[in-house]
């Protein structure tokens, strides 16, 4: 069939339906995520009335006047799900500038104004020195210290294959078990200075000790983090360079066939799922150049609830579609690896910046995390350094990114029989869904009032209101005062506090119920 024919006839009609992998082989083909089933999202309990709120007969049910309005706001936001992220580590290890000790490196990084979360990717040698135990290195040691110090959670990858190293990801005992092969094909677009020039970048053979050691390792990991305040997310590690499920631009794989590389891929994510039963998993879009079942562990990994993740977005338009489509629960991760290409005040010509550019995509695809980092070049100093010539760039993404959620009306309404309603009219000033299930709860301080529930997966939109009720204890009166709302995201049954977006808001980040429309 040509490739024009079976476009139309094929991926058009499985586009519309949604493709799902058959026992006997996972591979998805490619389809559009615009209208694809990826099923209803994460599980709402205590679920809140959400209309419709008729407010004249015959169709009078809860409608009110307005008894509260808010203002969006542009304070920065550090909660679960969203957040500028700065990079202590990407592709070398340890981050190194001349003069300064280590510990200076990493908490200048943590102190860079905007960044509200970090990220670490060591590989895997720099973690576990032998079987059975974990031994970190020191960057790793000081990068979770601070992250309690500073608030500030960090994103993981182990990687079990970097090309941007001379010694091997994996650490020696693994090596010991573990062959090494050679695919075709040739590095390219490197300097005999970069350290990738002149590596022929062997790919481990997935053999039983390697997944076993693998899954132990996890498991090292998650008895350690897993709901622990440290960690925010946990990047999915696969086949291939830095773990992305890729050996670009070296031909094949290390499996026998294709069908035994994707058996492979997945159990490898079943293998983290399982390990990481609080923490949300990023699995990246990476497109399968290696045809190792990346389709299957993305499509996956989207319908276990967990989040996206893609290491530039200057790239095709397979993954772009899919990154700007995803379900509105699904948070993204954008590295956006051209912002290594930031400019500062020493070059000659800022007017055109890459980092920039990946910016202003940043917010065309609704992200909830960026990366703050100059590749192989980490240094607080220089992303100082270009903020203090360009501000308005980062700061406009600041107060945009991920999502900015506040009831933008509260109406009050009564059932009849003594109970007191409040409808929030809930908004969304940001570029993302909220990725997971957000609780909205009215309390008062003295404990007599605490009631609330959730709102359906994702909402509030960037786009449109959602507008959820309370009803309140028999007797208990909003206009007397005393009662606040407070909003929790939940992501794999743990509830994280999130802020309510504007400038009414409270210091705690709660909002107090008063009614400020008597006009």
């Amino acid at each position: 069939m040509k490739r024009r024919e079976f476009i139309k006839t094929g991926l058009a009609a499985g586009a519309a339906v949604g493709l799902a992998p058959t026992l006997a082989e996972s591979w998805i083909p490619v389809h559009t995520w615009e209208g694809y089933d990826f099923g209803s999202g994460p599980k709402v309990t205590d679920r809140l009335y959400q209309g419709p709120f008729g407010v004249y007969a015959p169709d009078n049910f809860h409608g009110g006047w307005c008894f509260q309005t808010t203002m969006p706001g542009k304070q920065q936001i550090n909660c679960m799900g969203m957040g500028m992220t700065t990079y202590i580590s990407g592709d070398l290890g340890a981050p190194v500038v001349p003069g300064e000790s280590l510990e200076t490196t990493i908490d200048k990084l943590f102190k860079f104004q905007l960044g509200t979360k970090v990220y670490i990717r060591p590989n895997w040698r720099h973690i576990q020195k032998q079987a059975g135990k974990l031994d970190f290195d020191d960057y790793w040691k000081i990068t979770m210290d601070k992250s309690l110090e500073y608030g500030k959670r960090a994103t993981i990858r182990v990687m079990l294959n970097n090309p941007d190293i001379h010694e091997n990801a994996l650490p020696d005992y693994v090596l010991e078990k573990v062959p090494l092969r050679t695919l075709p094909g040739v590095w390219m677009n490197e300097t005999p200075n970069d350290p990738r020039w002149g590596q022929d970048h062997r790919q481990p053979e997935y053999n039983d000790y390697l997944i076993g050691y693998f899954e132990e390792m996890q498991n090292l990991l998650a008895e350690k983090y897993n709901g622990g305040p440290e960690i925010e997310l946990v990047d999915t590690q696969h086949f291939g360079l830095w773990g992305e499920g890729h050996a670009w631009p070296y031909e094949g794989h290390t499996f026998p066939t294709r069908k035994d590389a994707e058996d492979v891929m997945m159990k490898l994510y079943e293998i983290q799922e399982k390990a990481w039963t609080k923490v949300p998993l990023c699995t990246n879009v990476q497109p399968d150049f290696s045809v190792v079942g990346n389709s299957a562990v993305l499509d996956r990994s989207v319908r276990d609830g967990n989040w996206l993740r893609r290491d530039s977005i200057l790239v095709q338009n397979e993954c772009i579609e899919e990154m700007s489509n995803r379900p509105a629960w699904i948070a993204l991760f954008c590295e956006a690896a051209a912002s290594g290409n930031f400019t500062s005040g020493a070059d000659n010509d800022i007017r055109y910046d890459r980092g920039e550019v990946t910016i202003s995509h940043t917010k065309d695809m609704g992200c909830n995390y960026y990366s703050l980092w100059h590749a192989h070049g980490i240094n607080a100093d220089k992303l100082q350094d270009f903020y203090d010539h360009k501000p308005d760039v980062l700061n406009d993404l600041s107060e945009h990114i991920g999502f900015r959620v506040r009831p933008s009306w509260i109406w009050l309404s009564g059932d009849g029989e003594g109970h007191e309603n409040l409808i929030f009219g809930m908004v969304n000033d940001g570029i993302a869904g909220v990725p997971g299930v957000l609780r909205l709860t009215v309390f008062s301080e003295d404990g007599t009032v605490n009631v609330g529930g959730c709102i359906d997966a994702g909402y509030p939109h960037p786009k449109g209101i959602r507008e959820a009720m309370i009803t309140l204890p028999k007797g208990v009166s909003a206009a007397r005062g005393g009662l606040k709302l407070k909003m929790e995201l939940e992501v794999k049954g743990v509830r994280y506090p999130i802020p309510v977006a504007s400038d009414d808001a409270n210091p705690d980040g709660t909002l107090t119920i008063h009614n400020n429309n008597r006009g």
